[in-house]
């Protein structure tokens, strides 16, 4: 690769052969979706936050790349995806010619997106985390029975839309949801996701910042 970029890795067919098979893992496990569209887009959300906060422009490339390199390990497994795909990404970056003090931040940053055994320790990481876990939306679930929906599905399918703001003078970022309530009400998506908001909320104070959850114009956390 002439140079590593999100833009070149984004069109890396190798790299995305792993993203699809992940994807279609997932989908027989009856997971949302976890394309290159997700991890399209938590790249450019992860992007645009470093850069809101002022972060220069090899650290907000650098974390492009973790976003979109984020869900490789679903290829091999659900289970412990964010050290497998943590593991896979440091060949591809290794054989790509990046410099050693890039791979590191860029597979660590990987290797604590789950909640079930990450947090948020630095920029990179932080930014990663509040962008995969803000992809919340109806588009993402792949069930089309709503009476079969598991509680990730209806979460998602009551999501009409959701945006991630950044306010550098108040130091909030907020990330604010329109909720279909005869799907999930408010409760019940804290309740459900309240382990990604714990994590959210960690992340937002490595960045300087607090984090809130607005739904339906209501402060939730």
């Amino acid at each position: 690769m002439k140079k590593l970029t999100y833009e070149n890795i984004a069109h890396a067919k190798e790299l995305n052969v792993y993203l699809e098979q992940g994807n279609r893992v997932l989908d027989a496990l009856g997971y949302t979706d976890h394309s290159q569209k997700h991890t399209a887009k938590v790249a450019v959300t992860a992007g645009k936050i470093l850069k809101k906060l002022g972060y220069d422009a090899h650290m907000v490339e650098l974390v492009r790349i973790a976003g979109y390199m984020h869900d490789l390990g679903n290829s091999i497994n659900r289970v412990d995806h964010a050290h497998t795909g943590a593991l896979m990404a440091f060949h591809f970056l290794r054989d790509w010619g990046a410099p050693p003090e890039d791979i590191a931040a860029i597979i660590s940053a990987i290797g604590q997106h789950d909640e079930r055994s990450g947090i948020a320790f630095d920029p990179l990481s932080a930014a990663l985390i509040l962008a995969d876990k803000s992809d919340v939306r109806r588009d993402r679930v792949r069930n089309t029975v709503p009476e079969t929906f598991d509680k990730h599905d209806r979460v998602n399918y009551a999501a009409l839309s959701s945006k991630l703001h950044v306010d550098t003078h108040k130091k909030v970022i907020t990330l604010n949801i329109e909720l279909d309530e005869s799907i999930c009400s408010m409760i019940d998506y804290f309740e459900i996701f309240s382990q990604r908001m714990l994590m959210c909320k960690r992340a937002a104070e490595v960045l300087g910042l607090r984090f809130k959850l607005v739904a339906n114009g209501n402060k939730i956390a």
